[in-house]
């Protein structure tokens, strides 16, 4: 029968491409045309034609992908930069409102809540670190039940209604009297009820922003197709304008609204923030006829489980060293839905024990059972994430780098002198020229590094994500050495032990610089990595890898704060980072993390050269399989 099958597709190939076949299709698309048939209606309540048809080459997208119905998607009339333009956009109205609050955070717990400088900048850790690690529950969710068009639909819901009951806490509660909360006029104490209905509000914030964040991401990567040639270029494209996009919407937050806010004007802003978070929902909303969509291929927990369990019970067992000889189904499909075949890899072979068929297997029939034999494409995937933890981990410590930005530089700026003329420059608004830096850096890295490095090595891509995310460490240290430079300054020209330093702020500018190039290389080049080394269900998971690195970093952040003030702080000194920064000496934290960073720049590069690809295998028009390094 198989070879029946394979004789008639011959002839049905022979017959499509023959004289005979290209009169058909022509008179097919000349009555099309004239009886006016839609080909989105044939996809939709139709038959599909054979995936990997000639057909289905031409007409549909080869990477599996499916419209709103379930039907396999149409090249034309979906995905491309028409639908990833309005993900683009919903990312950069999101990005703002989420901005609108997290960038003068820290100002509104010391000036509003009254909390000190140390403990608002743990607070501030502490809550950006939960947002990212709200990541994970987002991307378990869509890759295992709802896909990432409901996941991202349902977290900006409830990113909306924390916003929108943060903006009336503040209104109705914590803003007494009214106009509090500058620089000059300090708030009312607030109540235990208060308190709790503020941080409620930002943990809605948290949860929302944090499950939507790594899934819009990948969705939007969704829109184009890796196995088409050009639709593959712009995939890879699209991370660096998605992080542009989300940067745009940090220049609006953090100048206007951080204004806004900067001068007590906090209820003004949020409402902003709220109208924002609206705006990009109905947006992401419009564009729901022209998505595209992967089918959620279940939950990842069992299946590792079944990989661990399977090669524990297995391990008497001698796998073969050929991975030919493994495990895995006949036919094109994967036995994880929605996923390709991965190819058989080197590393962890104690796990191909659950891939090796025994005798016990075949005789009792145990082949149906997971939990005692599974594909090389499951081993694979439990591979690939063990493959990735290691260079995961050694991006935490420059989370921690990045982290600092939206905390003690804020702190920094405000102990120095901002004003230009009559106008204030809001400290948090230097974040500016983090923001114009990734810009422009962005600009630099897809003009002109990836065309000058594809000289030299003949990839397309010019610098590989892995030595792009290096190159980000290393900046990452250049930008903690610049701050602890600009702080020894900062305490030689204060005059008064509680006045402003006379240096000014815009002497912070080339320590935003410096994180925002490395942003650009390490940021854009974990989104691009850990998307494209995540098996196919598990690209949402990937995405918050990227993101429960910065969640990691903010914690271990807070930490180091707190042991860095536990041991220096003395009788007669009051620590590096106290409530005055006159007395303290932040430059030496900076110094701190640069070492720290350094460090951990010796051993990514050791773990980078021992990661090895993901290798997945694709089926040729002939059937045949090739491996396919992404």
């Amino acid at each position: 029968m198989k070879m029946e099958r394979q004789n008639n597709s011959n002839f049905m190939g022979r017959l499509a491409n023959s004289d005979v076949g290209k009169f058909l299709r022509q008179a097919f698309t000349k009555e099309k045309e004239r009886s006016g048939f839609d080909s989105e209606e044939y996809n939709d309540d139709g038959p599909e034609p054979e995936y990997g048809g000639k057909d289905h080459r031409e007409i549909y997208t080869k990477d599996g992908t499916v419209n709103r119905f379930g039907k396999l998607a149409l090249k034309g009339k979906s995905g491309g930069w028409k639908a990833a333009a309005l993900v683009l956009v919903n990312q950069g109205l999101a990005t703002l409102g989420f901005f609108g609050v997290g960038v003068n955070l820290v100002l509104f717990l010391t000036r509003v809540i009254q909390q000190s400088n140390a403990s608002a900048a743990n607070d501030v850790s502490k809550w950006t670190g939960t947002v990212y690690i709200f990541s994970l529950v987002g991307a378990f969710l869509s890759d295992s039940y709802w896909g990432r068009y409901r996941t991202c639909s349902v977290f900006q819901v409830i990113f909306t209604v924390g916003l929108v009951l943060l903006s009336l806490t503040s209104y109705l509660f914590l803003i007494k009297p009214a106009g509090c909360g500058s620089a000059t006029v300090n708030c009312e104490k607030a109540s235990t009820v208060e308190l709790i209905v503020f941080y409620m509000s930002i943990y809605l914030i948290a949860l929302g922003y944090g499950g939507y964040q790594p899934n819009i991401a990948t969705f939007g990567a969704d829109q184009f197709d890796e196995m088409d040639e050009v639709e593959g270029a712009s995939k890879v494209a699209f991370f660096s304008w998605f992080y542009l996009a989300m940067n745009l919407g940090q220049l609006f937050s953090n100048s206007i609204i951080g204004y806004f806010e900067n001068i007590g004007n906090w209820v003004f802003g949020f409402w902003m923030s709220a109208g924002s978070a609206a705006l990009a929902l109905i947006i992401f909303l419009v564009g729901t006829p022209y998505y595209r969509h992967f089918r959620p291929g279940g939950n990842p927990i069992p299946r590792v489980a079944q990989v661990f369990v399977a090669a524990f019970r297995k391990w008497n067992v001698r796998s073969p060293s050929d991975g030919e000889k493994l495990y895995e189904l006949q036919d094109k499909a994967s036995a994880i839905s929605g996923s390709r075949k991965i190819t058989h890899s080197e590393e962890f072979r104690f796990l191909d024990k659950a891939a090796t068929e025994t005798e016990k297997d075949v005789i009792s029939g145990e082949r149906n059972n997971p939990w005692r034999l599974c594909t090389v494409t499951q081993v694979e995937e439990v591979k690939c994430i063990l493959r990735m933890l290691p260079i995961w981990l050694c991006t935490i410590i420059y989370s921690v780098v990045f982290t600092q930005m939206a905390s003690l530089f804020v702190e920094q700026g405000a102990a120095m002198q901002n004003n230009v003329g009559r106008f204030q420059v809001p400290p948090a608004s230097m974040s500016i020229i983090d923001i114009l830096s990734v810009a422009a850096w962005i600009l630099l890295y897809r003009r002109a590094i990836v065309p000058f490095v594809y000289r030299i090595t003949n990839d397309p891509k010019g610098l590989t994500e892995l030595q792009r995310m290096g190159g980000g460490l290393i900046l990452g240290m250049l930008g903690m050495i610049s701050a602890g430079v600009v702080e020894q300054y900062r305490l030689k020209f204060v005059s008064e032990p509680h006045g402003k330093s006379s240096m000014s702020i815009f002497w912070q500018t080339p320590q935003y610089f410096f994180i925002g190039a490395s942003e650009v290389f390490m940021y854009v080049g974990q989104l691009e990595f850990f998307n494209g080394q995540a098996p196919d269900g598990l690209k949402s998971f990937g995405s918050a890898l990227s993101m429960t690195s910065i969640s990691f970093g903010n914690y271990v952040s807070s930490l180091l704060v707190s042991i860095v003030m536990d041991i220096t702080k003395r009788e007669n000194q009051p620590g590096w980072i106290p409530g005055n920064l006159n007395r303290g000496h932040m430059d030496r934290f900076y110094y701190l993390l640069a070492a720290l960073t350094a460090v951990d720049f010796v051993a990514y590069v050791m773990c980078a050269r021992w990661y090895r690809c993901i290798v997945v295998s694709k089926d040729t028009e002939e059937g045949e399989e090739l491996a396919e390094r992404i």
